[in-house]
């Protein structure tokens, strides 16, 4: 099977390679700092072996735990925020039918947000269905999922019975200690331990993100393979990335955007957001991480991409291989005047618009990175978030900051929850 290549000769007109080679030293101490666990934040380090020791009787426990919640419901909704959902949310979309053709039950993610409108409407969705609730929460105590689940439990034992309901409840928590360990012991719910060494961000390859991805239907077993795949690699593929982006970054482009051509990617980009955003964002450093979908925001963001500051460089998430064929029809009137494409598969217009837009935007004076995934599956997908996570963390060390750690997050808490009114 064929790994994901990275491409970034589109740098090189606005970095050497001796400033790339530069960062890619520092960047090579910072891998040796993480795999000796001397780095900042060691013990959060545990995602990095972590493919290679999922055994067989885990794996096992969440596809049949998976298989009896797609027995019993129409719906399952994923409960969690950041770590806790993007990972899973990024599979599911990126592997799902565009328009809603379930194999099994369909699944819905939910406290990710405080909206009451979005809660009123799941819920009243949810009326009459029978649906099962996967809660993710280390602690418990986030206010988001655990406004959610307190919703959700209180509808599903009305619906279905306090007794059916605790058969249709699974929490993936902490193995001893916080809120819904608690719950979940006294009310007898299916349970999987989130690792104490394995911080939110980089757990999709945990039971965090492979249930909820196998509860949709997908292949969990392909996924780790893929990371075990990429993790077999010396790194270097990640060392070049974080080397390059860092490069670019001392050179005054501290924004990367992340650009895909599949609107599948789309939850890809949100969860890579994540990761780079939290990991690097201190103590005043870090690039800033945003993600444009193209073609489609080449009508609303390629102006500013094309024309705007130029402290932004793009890196480019590309799908060799599209899983169907579809060829542009010939019309005989062609008054759009787009009988030239007649023949051609829409994945070639596609794939020119990318390299197209690559050549304008660095003529424009954006740098171009560019990842080619061979195809969109599980195993390509395993592979592209192992790549990314062990990038993030080198990343961080050449920076200097503890990629582990979002002390910043805890500020909107407290303003949040003295407005409130929570008492000290």
């Amino acid at each position: 099977m064929k790994r994901i290549e990275l491409d970034y000769s589109k740098v090189l007109p606005f970095v050497d390679t001796d400033e790339i080679n530069g960062q890619r030293e520092a960047g090579r101490a910072a891998l040796e700092a993480l795999r000796e666990g001397t780095c900042k934040g060691n013990d959060f380090l545990g995602w990095m072996d972590l493919p290679a020791e999922i055994g067989e009787e885990e794996l096992a426990a969440v596809e049949e735990c998976a298989g009896r919640l797609r027995e019993r419901a129409e719906v399952v909704v994923v409960v969690g925020i950041g770590g806790s959902y993007l990972g899973a949310k990024a599979v599911v979309e990126a592997m799902s039918d565009s328009f809603g053709a379930f194999s099994g039950p369909r699944v819905i993610f939910a406290g990710n947000n405080v909206s009451e409108d979005y809660m009123y409407e799941l819920l009243r969705y949810l009326k009459g269905k029978v649906f099962g609730i996967c809660v993710i929460s280390k602690s418990g105590t986030t206010t988001e999922p655990a406004v959610a689940f307190r919703l959700l439990r209180e509808q599903l034992e009305a619906q279905a019975g306090k007794e059916e309901a605790r058969k249709l409840i699974v929490a993936i928590t902490d193995k001893a200690k916080g809120a819904l360990r608690v719950s979940a012991e006294r009310e007898g719910y299916a349970t999987f331990v989130i690792p104490d060494n394995v911080g939110g961000r980089y757990s999709v390859l945990t039971p965090v993100g492979l249930l909820p991805v196998a509860l949709a239907g997908f292949d969990i077993r392909s996924l780790v393979a893929g990371a075990v795949d990429m993790r077999a690699c010396p790194g270097d593929l990640s060392l070049d990335y974080a080397a390059v982006r860092n490069a670019l970054y001392r050179k005054g482009f501290t924004t990367e955007i992340t650009v895909n051509y599949n609107p599948k990617l789309h939850y890809v980009a949100e969860w890579w957001k994540q990761l780079f955003g939290e990991s690097e964002g201190k103590e005043n450093k870090g690039i800033f991480p945003a993600s444009v979908d193209f073609t489609t925001d080449l009508h609303s963001m390629g102006q500013y991409i094309q024309q705007g500051r130029r402290d932004l460089f793009e890196t480019v998430i590309s799908v060799e291989r599209p899983r169907y064929e579809l060829l542009v029809p010939e019309d005989a009137e062609n008054l759009d005047k787009l009988n030239f494409l007649a023949g051609k598969r829409v994945d070639e217009v596609n794939k020119m618009a990318e390299l197209g837009t690559r050549m304008a935007h660095v003529e424009g004076g954006v740098p171009n990175i560019r990842i080619v995934m061979p195809e969109l599956t599980e195993y390509c997908l395993g592979q592209l978030f192992y790549f990314y996570e062990l990038a993030c963390a080198i990343s961080g060390g050449i920076l200097g900051v503890n990629a582990f750690d979002q002390p910043g997050v805890e500020a909107y808490k407290r303003n949040m929850f003295k407005l409130l009114g929570k008492q000290e």
